[in-house]
């Protein structure tokens, strides 16, 4: 029995409603884009309670990020700004750390600081966290719930990313296809379509992706895309840069099409042709490895470990992505619109596409390593799982390619099916010759069939589409004769039944072209499968590239827990704790300092004052220090009376880190004493 491929209509729309599918379903299931770049540290820290104000708020990062006045914001209870909005750079060495300067006079209460900037690697981050002064207080600060690079805006740029990609491939792919597998096919139209749709297809998703980075990276509104001012900034980042530059090469891969598709394909020189194919070859690689370097210069290769590398490993990753997808979709474009593609080009493209395999294993394991690091890693994060995803679906395409490979051994040797195609022409010729006797409506039937008949088989050796009416003209038949009267000489009824006839003659042909080879049918069904795919592959390294990599995230998840409990860092712990002991003279505060305010041996120096702030002299204090998460005291203290309101203790020891409670006695008669408390975290 006759084996079939399905058609292209129907083939092509069924890989639409995938990608389609299968972009909704990563792009509304994946978190907005997290970074390279991750927060490692704060000075507050989350959560932290300080007994007076600091004077700045400090922000480490894991990797180099860009920053803006408006980066770090810290808001009171009512949701005022509390910082000058001068931006300080207190990187050093490979510690990336900024800060922000506070307002003096701060009341006490909860703190909120919220900060976004954008990573090395072009992706937004942001957070926010809180601190206290004095005592947590309610806060009326409210934060968007949109996270940075989601919403509307997120979605589209992620689109755009992904066309992007898919555009660079059939652009890069389809050219090598055709100067490498099937020189043939620079002048083969749907060829030409292809890669040309696949220039403008990249061209307007980079133009898409410049005009939405500021809403993007900024405020996530639509309106902002056209936003002068934030263009102009944009064009000022590294991610604006590559952006342009990728235009300005693009301008050149239209010149390389234009004479790709132009002067190439028709050249007939075999000499001046190779010399043409050597030129295009070489400048058309330097422009493909040009636009490639875009993406590696702004994103995760330009950061983290070893970038002098991971950039050329990059450029040479997506090259071979884009020469075996690419040509794969030009492949497949060739297999349906223009049967007569030789074996011999898609078993040069076979190999291609094997180098193409060795050079993606051998850079994916690399940046697999670079990315990821651990088996922890791989397994434990969102990145790690992505990656498993690809791998997996790198090993379907390539058991479907290796299927592909054994169909395309099976093809008919050239020379066999020139000399079939020969001999079936010579019948169908004198079967055509045969029904010249015929009359009327039938003579006309048989005409047009044998003519079909004709054309299929002259298609098959000269593997070009000729119209019907070239065919019909060569038929020395009354019912050509008819055919060939001027339009305004035949029945406009009869002339509509004509065209019809014609169109139906057409599909026919095109239909038994494709049937007439069963391993060329095989071919394109697996081809096709390929495809498919690839659209997922293509997705999912989307989405891949605007993940945090794992090796990031565990760095990350380790300096935090190294960290411990939210602490200040190498400064005092100073509370104010307000008494009442109920006698004479019972009212006053205390103001208690444990220096450096963190484990091991501290100096406590303890001021005892009435409420006008003049030192009160009491005839005992006593201090306890208590962890209760850790079940840890309480530790007395027994402080020495140094002078009026004036109380000190050495060699203070806090054996670790913690949300310490602090009890101070105060007695300030024979009978009146009471306990006050308040609970620090100390690191």
């Amino acid at each position: 029995m006759t084996t079939t491929a399905p058609r292209l209509g129907n083939a092509l729309a069924r890989l639409l409603i995938l990608a389609a599918a299968l972009l909704g379903t990563l792009l509304a299931g994946a978190a907005p884009a997290s970074a390279h770049a991750a927060l490692t540290g704060s000075d507050p820290k989350d959560g932290a309670v300080v007994a007076t104000a600091p004077k700045e708020v400090n922000l480490t990062f894991s990797e180099q990020v860009a920053m803006s006045p408006d980066s770090i914001r810290v808001l009171d209870p009512a949701g005022r700004r509390a910082d000058t909005g001068e931006m300080r750079d207190l990187c050093s060495g490979s510690v990336v750390r900024y800060g922000v300067e506070l307002r003096a006079g701060l009341p006490d209460g909860t703190y909120t600081v919220a900060w976004q900037t954008v990573s090395a690697d072009s992706h937004p981050i942001a957070g926010a966290f809180t601190f206290s002064i004095g005592a947590p207080s309610s806060t009326s600060v409210a934060l968007p719930d949109q996270a940075p690079g989601g919403g509307l805006v997120g979605t589209l740029y992620g689109i755009a990313r992904y066309l992007s990609y898919a555009g660079f491939a059939v652009l890069v792919g389809g050219g090598a296809f055709v100067l490498a597998c099937w020189p043939r096919g620079a002048s083969v139209r749907p060829v030409q379509q292809t890669v040309v749709r696949g220039w403008l297809t990249l061209t307007v998703a980079t133009l898409a992706m410049l005009l939405l980075r500021n809403p993007y990276t900024g405020s996530g509104e639509l309106s902002d895309a056209f936003d002068l001012a934030g263009l102009k900034t944009v064009l000022e980042t590294k991610t604006g840069a590559a952006l342009t530059s990728r235009l300005l090469l693009l301008g050149a891969a239209a010149l390389f099409v234009a004479v790709l598709f132009g002067a190439y394909a028709r050249r007939t020189d075999p000499k001046e042709k190779k010399d043409l194919a050597f030129g295009l070859g070489l400048g058309g690689t330097v422009v493909a490895a040009g636009i490639a370097g875009t993406w590696a210069l702004a994103e995760h290769a330009s950061t983290g470990l070893q970038p002098g590398v991971a950039m050329p490993v990059d450029i040479l990753h997506l090259l071979a992505v884009a020469a075996w997808l690419g040509g794969l979709t030009v492949l497949l474009v060739a297999l349906y619109k223009a049967p007569s593609v030789e074996r011999s080009a898609v078993e040069r493209f076979s190999k291609v596409a094997f180098g193409s395999v060795a050079v993606l294993a051998a850079t994916g394991l690399y940046q697999s390593w670079r990315q990821v690091g651990s088996w922890s890693a791989l397994t434990g994060t969102r990145y790690g799982q992505l990656l498993l995803v690809k791998l997996g679906l790198m090993a379907v395409l390539i058991g479907i390619a290796w299927i592909s490979r054994r169909w395309t051994q099976r093809l008919a040797a050239p020379a066999t099916r020139e000399a079939d195609a020969d001999e079936d022409a010579d019948e169908d010729a004198d079967e055509g010759s045969d029904s010249d006797a015929d009359e009327g409506s039938d003579e006309q039937h048989e005409v047009t069939e044998g003519t079909d008949e004709v054309a299929e088989e002259t298609d098959e050796v000269t593997g070009e589409e000729p119209e019907v009416s070239e065919v019909e003209a060569a038929e020395p038949s009354d019912a050509t004769a008819e055919l060939a009267e001027p339009a305004e000489a035949i029945d406009p009824q009869r002339a509509a039944q004509l065209a019809r006839q014609r169109a139906a003659v057409a599909t026919a042909r095109r239909k038994r072209e494709r049937d007439a080879d069963p391993e060329r049918a095989g071919l394109r069904r697996s081809v096709l499968t390929e495809a498919a795919v690839a659209v997922v592959l293509l997705a999912v390294t989307t989405v891949l590239t605007s993940t945090e990599p794992g090796r990031t995230e565990e760095e990350a998840g380790r300096a935090t827990s190294a960290s411990g409990p939210a602490a200040v860092p190498d400064r005092p712990v100073d509370i104010r704790l307000p008494f009442d002991t109920g006698g004479v003279d019972g009212k006053g505060v205390v103001r208690l300092s444990l220096d450096p305010g963190r484990t091991g041996a501290n100096a406590l120096h303890i001021f005892v004052e009435r409420p006008n702030g003049k030192p009160l002299d009491v005839p005992e204090i006593k201090v306890a220090l208590t962890l209760e998460a850790k079940d840890v005291g309480p530790l007395p203290v027994a402080p020495d009376r140094i002078q009026t309101g004036h109380w000190s203790a050495s060699g203070v020891q806090i054996p670790m880190p913690g949300d310490w409670k602090i009890q101070v006695t105060v007695r300030t008669s024979e009978i009146d004493q009471t306990t006050i408390d308040k609970n620090v975290k100390i690191g």
